[in-house]
């Protein structure tokens, strides 16, 4: 069985380097979402519903159901496919779950980037950012330094110009109303992760709710 996973903002693949080790399944696919350590396509406009069809796109290559699990953003997406497309997975794990609950509200980072002009900074600041400050920023996150490296190496203008986009695509009540489509995702076997040191995505509560 293959185990395709999706990372998220401000990712790339190198987020499962001391993963995939770990894992039992020797086939592994890693998926990088436009702008996030992978080109962004011409008139791809790197909104939620777009990038829920991208993932969808990748998978119908692939020549059976796959086991999909999602990191942040990734996760997201996983969840757009669970709802959509249930077809396409064996099952699928997710750490944002709480996102979908009405009572979400989004972090403070997250409003930033969806004002006009104070998102555009807030971003330009982040892909500007020195190596060596952006290097211990991940590492605070509990990222191993080579990893943050790998990240950092992908940061930059179409980076930044996929966060704007995707945030804004998502400002409430956009996933809200997604998550009233979350029944659906129950056609597939679902894992919702709790990360208890992970204060962004709604936290022990609404990731309960949830699932």
């Amino acid at each position: 069985m293959t185990i395709v996973l999706v990372h998220g903002n401000p990712e790339t693949d190198a987020i499962w380097d001391d993963l995939v080790p770990e894992l039992e399944e020797t086939d592994v696919l890693r998926l990088s979402p436009p702008g996030f350590g992978a080109p962004i396509p011409e008139a791809f406009d790197c909104t939620m519903g777009a990038y829920t069809k991208w993932l969808v796109f990748e998978l119908e290559k692939l020549s059976r159901p796959v086991d999909l699990l999602g990191h942040d953003w990734g996760g997201a997406h996983v969840v757009g496919v669970a709802m959509e497309r249930p077809d396409l997975i064996r099952s699928w794990t997710t750490d944002v779950l709480g996102v979908f609950e009405p009572d979400y509200v989004w972090h403070d980072l997250a409003q930033a980037w969806q004002t006009p002009e104070v998102g555009e900074q807030a971003v330009a600041e982040m892909m500007e950012m020195p190596v060596d400050v952006a290097v211990e920023q991940y590492e605070s996150f509990g990222i191993t330094r080579s990893i943050a490296g790998k990240i950092h190496a992908e940061h930059g203008s179409e980076m930044g110009r996929a966060i704007l986009a995707l945030y804004r695509s998502a400002a409430q009540p956009a996933v809200r109303d997604a998550g009233l489509e979350l029944a659906k995702a129950a056609e597939r076997p679902g894992l919702a992760l709790i990360p208890t040191e992970d204060h962004f995505c709604g936290g022990e509560t609404l990731t309960r709710r949830s699932a």
